[in-house]
């Protein structure tokens, strides 16, 4: 080993130190809040600051005396350390002659004297940086030695301090060497490498038979505090734990700082059980834990970790009562916030000024200022003189209160005395002007802001919120000037935000001026924010807004914006201005522009409601010409309805499948759409097992799909499936006349009178009156099947009941009557037709001619259909096939044969 020969140059750098002092304690809590900014000082002592990140309190304009060093910061080994030490390391009255000798050392190194030096350290060299020659060590070095050389180059550089390491490793160096492994852990923490630092702890126990202590953990848990690592340092402690090494109070003082920082609640609570389990006293770990609670709203638990102080005899430092004091402050509890000020200087503290600003504070927060002001008139009378923290709180308290003239003599007094408002108080006297219609004042405030160096656009949003809130936006235009006004001009994001607000609160006529006079320059973003800007009508329900707004836009010299076109081809459809909407959208498509699939939506819609389907499914063949477009569920439902307005049974059932195969996700909406349009395209076993999956899925069908499944099995003669769904939607509650009118009808139909005649009677008894459409159904069943009395039944009931018959009653008696060749009934039914004024439909003729057929009135049935002619009603295939029969039925062929050769070329 001694033939090996390290010459290794580590760039040197003076290493900046904290020499701390026992008293001071900065590992117990070393942390920095934003409530107190600074360490309080009290006989020489240190106290940190308990109130990190405490909403709104904001009570000190210290500085900070502790600040982050660089990584050599130096861990005190007396805070770390417990009282015991190894039998080599030197007493702690001899410190002093220990630093005295190894500064004496380093100036030899650097004397240039080579062999006086490496004869009283040998190793080093004799330049500036660092040079560690290990074959001029001796392996047989004292551990004192070997110790003392680590730990300066602890301090001046990692690389060679791990390499002497693992020198000291191999000659047997580390054996029951606790100093020698602390120093090293500080490297590997510096260095953030944890895993080497596990092992070294590991090897402390397995190789060198070292006994743990707290040092080594503090080591660690030190650097992980520093970089805000909480689950490596409580890793660190749960090992500590596991060791069995008892903590001492720095241990708690860091963890509990850590954890304040980042408010890690269960940690938190873990490690101060532990605490009061070893029987520790760490008055900072009483403040962190009441800080956390009240950061939460635990203000209950907090006020239990005040009694456990009591409880273990926890003699307050300043720092508790201060912490104390605000978190009965922020509970709004500010009769006990007097009381621990008072017991606080009971206690012998002097009167604070970061006391009196936390009550002040409180008081302003439940805008009892009557009390804030008796506490601001006390602080002269104490000989304190009020800080800029004390001002601050003055101003938001008269704000809350909405006492505009007390706030704005606070504010002059701030600013008179040298002090700076902050953001809250900026807002809170914009607010307040707002309010009081002082836009002078707010002009002047806002010139406040831009000479402490507020960023223009933050300036803009709290003018925006303060004259939102006030109700009055429409006196920004009047305020915003000066460089403000140009800052928005030149900005964009800030050109956005105040003309989004202006179009907001209707201002469209200042939007458009600004998006007229701005200066810069990008389409892009041009063409976004008009489109949002058009949204933003458009949802508020400002339609013509948008449409002006649209009607101001640079017009594009090349394409126009495809999404800018379609939002307002919507817009003009709900305006109902359907022909603005066509042209926009026929101007598009002869653009050349490709359209995606929203446009496609929006235009099917479009066409919809202006009631052109036929237009709509042009559209859709155009889309369908457009490879790339993959409709979604929405536009799938409108593509569904749109076909059955046009009746195309065939597209209907393409796009049923297709959608099958698309993979798109079935929602309730879809099953209801697909059964309702789909119903005529689909075999009735495809719309069962739809039907059946829809159930399955746990989604409710709406009552018309219960009443279309009613009609299918009705009309498939699936009554038993019928009766199902019937009883189905009459337990939900979805049964109406519709309902039973279909089930009627489909008894009726089946020749399943019984049925029929149970239903109505169910119809009767679920407080439903017997309608036209059920009497209808009854009537032609009845016909149908010859049951003339009950035929003549109904239609006494309907009398009776006032039911009122229409046409398509009068054609069942007809029908009926004409079947039987009851030629006087059917006149009679004719005649009455007549009187009631309603008159013969195109069903109504086709009926009677069948029926003079049958009774051998041939001339009666040409006569009808003259008069047909004369009242503009066109014959259908069934007017000239019921004629040519009852030709036929008469031995007329001849005429027949006329009217069959007319039938044919009429094209029918």
């Amino acid at each position: 080993m001694s033939s090996l020969k390290f010459s290794v140059s580590i760039e040197s750098y003076e290493a900046k130190k904290f020499n701390f002092s026992v008293n001071s304690s900065p590992l117990c809590d070393p942390c920095s809040t934003s409530s107190f900014s600074s360490y309080l000082r009290k006989n020489g002592a240190c106290m940190s600051n308990p109130f990190s990140k405490l909403m709104f309190i904001k009570v000190s304009r210290l500085e900070s005396e502790l600040s982050h060093h660089s990584e050599s910061i130096e861990i005190d080994d007396d805070i770390c350390s417990s009282s015991k030490r190894l039998p080599n390391e030197q007493n702690p009255s001899s410190s002093y002659g220990i630093q005295s000798s190894q500064r004496n050392l380093w100036k030899r190194l650097r004397s240039g004297k080579e062999a006086r030096r490496k004869k009283s350290n040998p190793g080093f060299s004799s330049d500036s940086t660092v040079h560690v020659d290990l074959s001029d060590i001796a392996p047989d070095l004292s551990l004192e030695s070997c110790n003392s050389i680590l730990k300066r180059l602890e301090r001046q550089s990692d690389g060679e301090s791990l390499r002497f390491f693992e020198w000291m490793r191999v000659n047997g160096k580390l054996k029951q060497n606790v100093t020698a492994y602390n120093l090293i852990l500080r490297v590997l923490s510096r260095r953030e490498d944890w895993d080497a630092a596990e092992r070294t702890i590991q090897e402390m126990i397995t190789v060198s038979s070292c006994a743990h202590d707290c040092r080594v953990f503090n080591t660690l848990i030190y650097g992980c505090s520093k970089r805000g690592l909480v689950k490596l340092a409580t890793k660190w402690f749960n090992m500590m734990l596991q060791n069995r090494v008892p903590p001492n109070i720095a241990t708690i003082g860091m963890l509990m700082s850590l954890y304040q920082k980042g408010c890690n609640l269960e940690e938190a609570e873990f490690t101060f059980l532990q605490m009061r389990n070893y029987k520790l006293k760490c008055q900072s770990a009483y403040s962190s834990m009441i800080t956390i609670y009240s950061r939460l709203s635990l203000y209950d638990k907090a006020e239990e970790v005040s009694a456990l102080m009591r409880e273990d005899k926890v003699v307050p430092n300043l720092e508790n009562w201060l912490v104390l004091l605000n978190a009965y402050s922020q509970q709004g509890k500010l009769e006990e916030a007097e009381s621990i000020m008072n017991s606080m200087e009971y206690a012998g503290f002097p009167p604070n000024i970061i006391a009196y600003n936390t009550l002040i504070t409180g008081f302003g927060k439940i805008s009892n200022m009557d009390s804030a002001q008796c506490l601001f008139q006390k602080l002269k009378t104490v000989g304190i003189e009020p800080d800029e923290t004390t001002f601050r709180s003055m101003i938001e308290g008269w704000g809350r209160a909405n006492n505009y003239r007390e706030a704005e003599r606070y504010y002059m007094e701030l600013k008179m005395l040298g002090f700076k408002p902050n953001s809250s108080n900026l807002y809170t006297m914009l607010s307040l002007q707002a309010k009081h219609n002082d836009e002078e004042c707010a002009c002047k405030t806002i010139d406040d802001m831009i000479k402490i160096g507020c960023q223009y656009s933050s300036i803009l949003s709290i003018l925006l919120q303060a004259y939102e809130r006030a109700g009055r936006i429409q006196m920004v235009p009047l305020i915003l000037k000066g460089s403000l006004y140009e800052h928005v001009l030149v900005n964009q994001t800030s050109c956005s935000v105040l003309v989004m607000a202006y179009v907001k609160h209707c201002l469209v006529d200042d939007a458009i001026e600004i998006l007229f006079e701005k200066r810069w320059r990008d389409s892009y973003f041009e063409d976004n924010l008009y489109h949002l800007l058009i949204c933003s009508c458009k949802e508020s329900g400002h339609y013509e807004s948008a449409v002006k707004i649209y009607s101001h836009m640079p017009k594009p010299n090349e394409k126009p914006n495809l999404h800018i076109t379609g939002t307002m081809i919507d817009i003009y459809s709900i305006m109902g201005q359907y022909s603005e909407a066509k042209d926009l959208y026929l101007k598009l498509k002869s653009s050349g522009i490709e359209l995606d699939m929203i446009l496609f939506s929006i235009v099917v819609r479009m066409y919809a409601k202006a009631g052109s389907v036929t237009d709509a499914c042009s559209v859709l063949d155009t889309m369908d010409k457009q490879k790339n477009i993959v409709p979604d569920i929405y536009l799938f439902r409108d593509m569904l309805r749109i076909y059955q307005k046009c009746g195309m049974v065939d597209k209907l059932s393409d796009l049923y499948y297709k959608i099958l195969k698309s993979g798109v996700d079935w929602d309730q909406e879809m099953y209801n759409c697909v059964i309702n349009c789909c119903a005529r395209a689909l075999p009735v076993d495809e719309l069962s097992r739809l039907y059946d999956g829809m159930l399955q899925r746990g989604f409710a069908p709406n009552t018309i799909t219960f009443n279309i499944m009613l009609d299918v099995y009705g009309k498939s003669g699936l009554f038993k499936k019928a009766k199902k769904v019937f009883y189905t939607a009459k337990r939900r509650g979805l049964i109406d006349v519709i309902s039973y009118n279909t089930i009627i009808s489909a008894y009726g139909q089946g020749k399943r009178l019984k049925d029929m005649k149970s239903t109505v009677q169910k119809m009767e008894f679920s407080g439903f009156s017997v309608s036209l459409e059920a009497y209808n159904s009854m009537l032609d069943a009845y016909g149908k099947e010859g049951q003339m009395e009950c035929f003549k039944s109904v239609l006494q009931r309907m009398k009776e009941s006032n039911c009122a018959s229409d046409n398509y009653t009068y054609n069942i008696m007809i029908n009926i009557y004409g079947e039987r060749g009851w030629i006087e009934e059917v006149t009679a039914v004719l005649e009455e037709l007549r009187v009631c004024g309603l008159g013969p439909d195109l069903c109504s003729y086709n009926t009677l001619i069948k029926a003079y057929g049958i009774a051998g009135m041939v001339e009666e049935a040409v006569e009808l259909m003259k008069e047909m002619r004369g009242k503009d009603i066109r014959p259908d295939k069934i007017t000239y096939v019921n004629l040519i029969n009852a030709l036929k039925r008469n031995d007329k062929f001849l005429e027949a044969v006329k009217w069959s050769l007319w039938m044919k070329q009429m094209g029918l």
